[in-house]
């Protein structure tokens, strides 16, 4: 008769063993490869400090922000009243307004700029010379290493109408030339008709070269042999790209495509401030979006009369945020969901 305890034991022993070998095979890949994973850490500390730990201040939109002295979860609990306030409330039409902004603005930036870094990277990869390639590259990068606050002045230094003591900026005196603006007009502080134009075009400058990067090493990771096989069968360069190039580059077009679907309520705040400088007038109608929104509405917070606000600001300001961010999140699980049906790409 076979022993059911003796059986037991040689199975937790073999079980034991393979948990060691395990968990040996683990450290020993940490031992090898050290560096990299080393290099690791800052990226889980930033994620931590900046991306994690602040989640716990989402309560703020749900809580009365009356008494800054009190912890945030001892606060009185008030529900969906911020978001009830600014939706519905006193901000209802700034809310929406912002919201409109923020859709349009990005809505725009994704359908003329996504198309220009892969147009950018398809250029980069039929130059033959690889010392000018790299030249015309670091080129096209560098405007996303510039500060935004010297990209909005050097914006506003082209774009700057006669003025007494200073010289038009040639981007102005060009666009007075083909009557697209009327002349003595500043297309930045005088008027909003022109903003969404400067923010989308400056964006796309500012962006595209460095956007072309990922889209350039993915052409250059199709294999070569399928360009050969296409010359043979007497495709032409536009065929290559259209039944090589497009084809080799679909899965990573399609992760990039739900990323920026991801970001389009996702304005910063910077270079509309910078643009607009600070303005409350007419330029905040096509202007202001949902993050220069919630700045004006934290800096209502104890502030008397400010706009109906007072001390609430903060919390509404936290309901305008997380409204912004949960849409976000579900336009980026809807394009994932429509990726995956259509495709076999997706981010999850």
């Amino acid at each position: 008769m076979i022993d059911s305890e003796l059986i037991f034991k040689s199975i937790q022993v073999k079980q034991e063993g393979q948990k060691r070998t395990k968990l040996q095979n683990v450290l020993d890949q940490l031992k090898k490869d050290w560096m990299i994973y080393a290099m690791i850490i800052p990226v889980i500390v930033f994620f931590y400090l900046f991306r994690y730990r602040p989640i716990g201040s989402i309560l703020v939109a749900f809580k009365r922000t009356e008494d800054p002295g009190m912890a945030i979860e001892s606060r009185y609990f008030l529900g969906l009243f911020n978001f009830k306030a600014i939706m519905f409330g006193d901000f209802a039409n700034r809310f929406w307004r912002a919201f409109r902004n923020t859709f349009t603005i990005s809505g725009y930036g994704l359908f003329f700029g996504f198309p220009i870094p892969i147009v950018i990277a398809l250029m980069f990869s039929e130059i033959k010379s690889s010392g000018f390639r790299a030249v015309t590259q670091i080129i096209s990068y560098l405007p996303k290493f510039i500060s935004t606050v010297v990209i909005t002045l050097i914006l506003s230094m082209m774009l700057l109408s006669p003025t007494p003591g200073l010289a038009q900026g040639f981007l102005n005196k060009f666009l007075v030339s083909i009557n697209v603006i009327k002349p003595n007009v500043n297309v930045l502080f005088d008027t909003s008709k022109y903003f969404r134009s400067i923010y989308i075009l400056s964006g796309m400058w500012e962006g595209s070269g460095y956007g072309s990067i990922v889209y350039f090493a993915a052409i250059m990771a199709i294999n070569p042999t399928n360009y050969e096989a296409a010359k043979i069968d007497g495709a032409n360069k536009l065929d290559q790209i259209r039944h090589v190039t497009f084809p080799g580059m679909a899965p990573t077009l399609t992760i990039m495509l739900i990323l920026r679907i991801g970001e389009i309520l996702t304005v910063g705040y910077e270079k509309i401030l910078l643009l607009t400088n600070f303005q409350v007038g007419p330029v905040q109608e096509t202007a202001e979006v949902i993050s220069t929104f919630v700045i004006n509405l934290s800096g209502m917070a104890g502030v008397a009369g400010g706009g109906g606000a007072g001390s609430f600001g903060i919390g509404y300001a936290a309901a305008a945020d997380l409204f912004n961010s949960v849409i976000a999140m579900l336009l980026v699980l809807g394009a994932n969901y429509v990726s995956k049906k259509v495709s076999s790409t997706s981010l999850f």
